[in-house]
């Protein structure tokens, strides 16, 4: 060891001086740094204020014993690893149970031999540090799998983006519909959060999800094809049950997923939004008709910034509609088409709709 402050630190308590003095001579002549206390109370202090390494410690004394000391140190996450040796004259069978029962490693019987006492404190410092490697190990361990599990996680993200990209890309003349989406989202789920009877579902956890999930919303489109999904004029009924199909093909890719990452968080939650944003409040959506709180959180959310995208931008089959007349339309579905009280939460931030419907506009 090089320099006196990497010797480990042994906490002597004693209310008897001649057993702390002889205790002391022994550890100073090791090396050891010895902090001596003839009462158990103000050693608990100093324990927590400086842990040491070890705790050799009497049991009967004046006010708190030995017994009351080690119990409490072990109930402090600070210092609750330490290791106890009691020393004691007490010498029955249930002294010693007793010792064990509240914390102690080890128990050495008065009077004791210095060598004795010496081997034991050794052994249980060699253990203490084997312990504090493994741990050291199995941290070093959990975060390497941690780094791990997020880079496949990343990887298997950015392959499901990708593919909402791919099927984005037939019928988006600016590419940036995902993005979009994923911002109005998160502003919306925002904005209720902080002002609505929704602020308790709607977590942090709940804003993540919602921003990393909503660009599945429409990934069942790349399974639609050409002729049904760029169509620049009305669709014959037929042809609008196949794009209505996106919805559940979209849900069912993402299911196929899940089956091998069922804890996925990202993966459910983009499941539950490709299969229910174009659900309605009043039951008349698709593909469920699911109504008011029977459909998805998410998906309510994710639906009224898809319409709205939706409206403010070029379609194969119309020009874009001004914000003022979107934000007419979207207000007109309250109760219909949407939650009234998402429909109420979009009004308060419309203008930062508009601002960001703006800016990647002119991308």
């Amino acid at each position: 060891m090089s320099g006196h402050e990497q010797y480990p630190a042994i906490m002597i308590v004693d209310d008897t001086p001649a057993n702390l003095q002889l205790l002391e001579m022994m550890l100073v002549e090791k090396n050891y740094r010895v902090l001596s206390f003839p009462r158990a109370d103000i050693a608990l202090k100093a324990a927590a204020k400086n842990p040491p390494d070890l705790v050799l410690l009497d049991i009967t004394m004046p006010g708190m014993d030995g017994y009351q000391f080690c119990a409490a140190l072990k109930a402090d996450s600070r210092i609750c690893d330490t290791p106890v040796i009691f020393i004691s004259g007490l010498n029955e069978p249930i002294d010693k149970i007793k010792a064990f029962g509240v914390g102690g490693v080890d128990y050495i019987t008065k009077p004791f031999h210095i060598e004795e006492v010496q081997v034991r404190l050794e052994t249980h410092l060699n253990l203490r540090r084997l312990q504090q490697k493994v741990e050291q190990h199995n941290r070093s361990l959990e975060n390497q799998v941690q780094e791990y599990a997020k880079e496949i996680i990343d990887s298997q993200m950015a392959t499901i983006i990708a593919l909402a990209k791919l099927a984005e890309s037939r019928d988006d003349d600016t590419g940036k519909h995902i993005e979009r989406v994923q911002l109005y989202s998160r502003m919306l789920a925002e904005r209720l959060a902080a002002a609505s009877v929704y602020k308790q579902e709607i977590t942090a956890d709940f804003i993540e999800n919602i921003y990393l999930a909503s660009p599945l919303h429409d990934i069942g489109k790349v399974a639609i094809a050409d002729s049904v999904l760029l169509k620049p004029g009305q669709l014959t009924a037929a042809e609008f049950d196949m794009m209505k199909s996106h919805t559940l093909i979209g849900a069912e890719t993402l299911a196929s997923a899940l089956v091998n990452y069922p804890k996925n968080v990202f993966l459910r939650t983009g499941m539950t939004i490709a299969r229910s944003h174009h659900e309605r409040w009043d039951g008349t959506g698709y593909p469920d008709g699911a109504k008011g709180v029977e459909i998805s959180l998410y998906a309510r959310v994710t639906a009224v910034a898809d319409v709205y995208d939706a409206l403010t931008t070029k379609r194969c089959y119309r020009q874009a509609l001004p914000h003022d007349e979107a934000y007419g339309m979207i207000v007109s579905g309250s109760g219909t088409q949407f939650d009234p009280l998402l429909v109420t939460a979009f009004k308060e931030i419309s203008e930062d709709f508009l601002k960001i419907s703006s800016m990647t506009a002119a991308v």
